[in-house]
């Protein structure tokens, strides 16, 4: 049974790893430029809305791959180093303070209406997150690579 919770908890964090990794890379390369083309006149409901809705995509994931990194400490697989999970936490308290610090923010300004410099703050500064989550995805990537069997070796499942 606990190697069914280990598992379960590993595929947890993958997915959102992912899931928010590829959620930030559409909002860096597509959304958040895409700012600038909305117009002043409708710019600021625009940014309260979008503000409103991207909550609903961000909070539960950003949640649940924090809380299943922090699980992860608690209850390490085997096949993991140490070093790789307390490198993706560090990663991640980056990636929450910038959101917190910076990002949330740039979004309350921009809710007020258009204003070129902070949209290339957000847009700068959102870029830092992408990497962060980048090197969080191969983080995450290693640990399932260092987690299968050697090729070449039959691996059965429980």
């Amino acid at each position: 049974m606990y190697g069914l919770f280990i598992r379960v908890l590993f595929v947890s964090h993958l997915a959102t790893t992912f899931y928010m990794l590829g959620l930030i890379w559409i909002m860096q390369v597509v959304h958040y430029p895409l700012f600038a083309s909305v117009g002043n006149e409708q710019f600021s409901d625009y940014a309260r809305r979008h503000s409103k809705r991207i909550t609903l995509v961000v909070a539960s994931p950003m949640l649940i791959e924090a809380a299943t990194a922090l699980l992860l400490l608690l209850f390490r697989p085997s096949t993991i180093a140490v070093w790789f999970l307390w490198t993706g936490v560090a990663l991640l308290g980056c990636i929450c303070l910038s959101t917190a610090m910076v990002q949330v923010p740039c979004h309350k300004i921009l809710s007020w209406g258009f204003d070129p410099a902070v949209h290339h703050r957000l847009v700068w500064t959102n870029g830092l997150r992408t990497a962060a989550w980048s090197l969080r995805g191969a983080l995450v990537l290693w640990m399932v690579w260092s987690s299968l069997s050697p090729l070449g070796t039959a691996h059965v499942m429980e």
